[in-house]
């Protein structure tokens, strides 16, 4: 603190006129204690909780709050390290890629290919809209896209890693600020509206599950998970930093090329080439570990960059922000029943899944299993749905998803602003 330089305001107040500035052990222990406090808060709000706001959005949310308060009174900045919590969050798409077993393929079986072909015209239209609005506003067709795929399907962390990208190379201002909150209010949404569509659909069609249903321990009573062991977790965590930095190497020697992917696309890919080829020599990841080691990281990655959010710029967006989401709810919402549960089968799995089509489109993978327990706890239980939705979300919608914003990212017209 002796570094601050403060003097008297014209009416008194004490401005501090230099941030502080928090070492990276200092900003890992800050957000470590915002996530616990979002913790603490989600599980005793009723409203946090049925809604499945992140602890780490929950936390960091009220930190910024706190910071901007204490910035109109004194003056005071907070400046967070940053290097550190980039590699936190390609760490976590590794992890992501270390938990896609590419045998699940064959479980699922038509409905999940079904399930994928209404997805992925999906994301074309989802985007195409974002832009599309966004030209309409007068704003860079870039924050469409973070109004579109990159945070409603893909969430907070895909949409700080493109923020990242966007604020880096294209510079625009307060495009972190937007992108978490676009994803935050998409959680609040595809939580809001996946019950209700469903439920119509279920009601209009005279549709139920075959018995009533019962609490599984598990999501779909799939099969019980090995035990974390220190050797399993240590094995989990060499792959995921083996895959972490093979994926910077090869986006640093694709960096020219005619198209590019992020970090994060190719630590993912890495990680998904040593999930299925390793058995074959020998090599056995315990889903769990990979599991917890890449939740850890998202949290304590999504609260640090929670804590740095300037509200400013976010009641600056607040307008553009709302106008383009509710064009996506609607798309959303008549993509669902018009085209997911017709494709997917027009029966009451389908009709689940519409409701959990809403949660990924809006919001999350975590959202969409929400919305499909609400459903089944009132209608009866759908286990293929149980079965196809977590596989979707586990891999292909992030891959589909990359693919999709890289064709975008591509055009002169978006891309090039």
């Amino acid at each position: 603190m002796s570094d601050l330089i403060c003097q008297a305001g014209s009416r008194g107040a004490v401005v501090l006129q230099n941030p502080i500035a928090l070492s990276s052990t200092a900003s890992l222990l800050a957000a470590c204690l915002v996530l616990l406090t979002g913790a603490m808060l989600t599980r005793n709000v009723g409203v946090l909780a049925k809604y499945n706001i992140p602890d780490p959005i929950v936390g960091g949310v009220l930190f910024a709050i706190l910071v901007a308060l204490l910035g109109l009174a004194t003056g005071l900045r907070v400046s967070l390290d940053v290097p550190t919590r980039s590699t936190l969050l390609l760490i976590f798409f590794a992890c992501v890629g270390m938990t896609a077993d590419m045998r699940l393929l064959a479980q699922g079986g038509a409905r999940l290919l079904r399930f994928l072909l209404v997805l992925f015209p999906f994301l074309f239209a989802q985007d195409a809209l974002g832009v599309v609005v966004a030209k309409g506003l007068g704003l860079h067709p870039l924050l469409g896209l973070l109004g579109g795929t990159i945070t409603l399907v893909g969430g907070h962390g895909t949409g700080a890693a493109y923020a990242q990208r966007f604020a880096d190379v294209n510079n625009i201002q307060g495009v972190m600020e937007l992108t978490m909150t676009s994803a935050t209010l998409g959680l609040v949404v595809g939580g809001v509206i996946g019950g209700p569509v469903a439920q119509w659909l279920i009601r209009r069609h005279g549709l139920f599950g075959a018995t009533p249903a019962k609490e599984d321990k598990g999501v779909g009573g799939g099969p019980v998970t090995t035990p974390v062991t220190l050797l399993s977790f240590m094995g989990s965590l060499a792959v995921a930093l083996i895959a972490m930095m093979a994926g910077r190497e090869l986006a640093d020697l694709t960096e020219g090329a005619p198209l590019t992917m992020p970090s994060f696309v190719w630590c993912l890919f890495v990680a998904v080439v040593i999930r299925n080829g390793g058995p074959f020599v020998g090599l056995r990841l315990n889903d769990a570990a990979s599991e917890l080691i890449g939740s850890v990281c998202l949290s304590v990655f999504l609260s640090w960059t929670m804590m740095a959010l300037d509200l400013g710029s976010v009641v600056r967006l607040a307008g553009p922000l709302l106008i383009i989401l509710v064009f996506q709810t609607v798309l959303v919402a008549v993509w669902a029943i018009l085209l997911a549960f017709r494709i997917v089968g027009r029966d009451y799995e389908s009709a689940v899944m519409a409701g959990a089509f809403c949660g990924f489109a809006m919001g999350a993978t975590a959202t969409a299993i929400a919305n499909m327990q609400a459903l089944t706890r009132r209608y009866g239980p759908a286990p293929q749905a149980f079965l196809v939705v977590p596989v979707a979300g586990a891999f292909f919608i992030d891959i589909m998803n990359a693919a999709v914003l890289t064709i975008f990212l591509s055009l002169g017209f978006v891309g090039g602003g």
